[in-house]
């Protein structure tokens, strides 16, 4: 038994704040903002906006296309460093928000990567025969933790949701994973708090340790590498090559690193999906909203051999070959 992807959804709040409108928050121009990352404008959530929110609006629109009720799945794990809630799991409130009464929910935290390790814990337990049809969401309410005075990382993140619909089907649909971490560079790519370690206290606050840190020449470096060699140990691991592809979802980071794979895989331009330029990068919820896009606009087609790739905070990477069957 393999695990097909059945439906595809995305959810991104209405509120789009442009390149411009950063131009008087921050010492920037739309000129340095695009020619470093790529990205024109990203999508913040509005204050009725929550993570269980958006990844609710993504699931219902992947169940449609799925033709599949809530009451038909197992499982439902959600991918997210940017929960409603420390507890419960943002997993169990959209599992209460679709009345999906024969599912279990959790929640996955491995930062940008998340859809990825999510998708390869779920096509697994399909694998074994323990679940047959489940939800795989990444979403991300990241405006909330991002400290909109540091103009070295406000520029890059948006809000947003994306999910798929996973079923049990005889024939071949996701082929090969690979996931991997490195926790001894974990303070290259952080939030300090609130935790055990820095606790709810006004310190806290005072201290800014509520936003992201980010080391991004560092980051930009292991990316690359770790992403070309995800890619190829997925690719290998299938009998693939590079040449087989034909269309290559990476998270959506940043356009320098996006373009640095590309080329280190030998991909030309055209087979490479970019949708950075309007959401910025909404970490976990990236490849999930750019394959629902790549789906619903054409950019994908039944017997394409698609690969994931993602690096992230932990720091974690990996990837993923699918054989599209939707």
């Amino acid at each position: 038994m393999r695990c097909r992807v059945t439906g595809t959804g995305s959810a991104l709040p209405f509120n789009v704040l442009t390149n411009q409108d950063l131009e008087k928050m921050v010492d920037t121009t739309d000129e340095w903002i695009t020619t470093r990352t790529g990205i024109k404008e990203r999508r913040i959530a509005s204050a009725d906006d929550f993570t269980s929110t958006l990844a609710t609006s993504a699931a219902l629109k992947a169940l449609e296309m799925a033709g599949v009720s809530p009451e038909e799945l197992d499982m439902i794990v959600i991918a997210t460093v940017t929960p409603d809630y420390p507890f419960p799991s943002t997993a169990c409130l959209v599992q209460g928000n679709l009345k999906a009464v024969n599912a279990a929910a959790f929640d996955v935290s491995a930062a940008c990567s998340g859809f990825i390790y999510a998708l390869s814990i779920v096509d697994s337990l399909i694998r074994g025969g323990t679940v047959k049809k489940a939800l795989v969401i990444g979403a991300e309410v990241l405006s909330r933790i991002v400290d909109w005075t540091d103009r070295n990382s406000c520029l890059l993140f948006g809000d947003g949701a994306g999910a798929v619909v996973l079923e049990a089907d005889s024939s071949p649909g996701i082929l090969n994973s690979y996931i991997k971490s490195d926790g001894s560079c974990w303070e290259l790519l952080y939030q300090p708090g609130p935790g055990n370690r820095n606790p709810a206290s006004h310190k806290l606050i005072d201290d800014r340790l509520t936003f992201i840190r980010m080391q991004g020449n560092e980051v930009f470096k292991l990316a690359v590498r770790a992403m070309e060699d995800a890619a190829l140990q997925t690719l290998s691991a299938g009998g693939f090559t590079t040449d087989d592809i034909d269309i290559f979802v990476p998270h959506q980071a940043n356009r320098r690193i996006i373009d640095s794979i590309g080329k280190r895989l030998g991909l030309p331009e055209e087979k490479v999906f970019v949708n950075l330029d309007r959401y910025g990068n909404t970490s976990s919820a990236s490849i999930p909203i750019a394959l629902d896009e790549a789906n619903r606009n054409g950019a994908i087609h039944s017997g394409n051999l698609v690969l994931l790739d993602a690096f992230g905070g932990g720091l974690t990477w990996g990837a993923m070959s699918i054989r599209w069957q939707l």
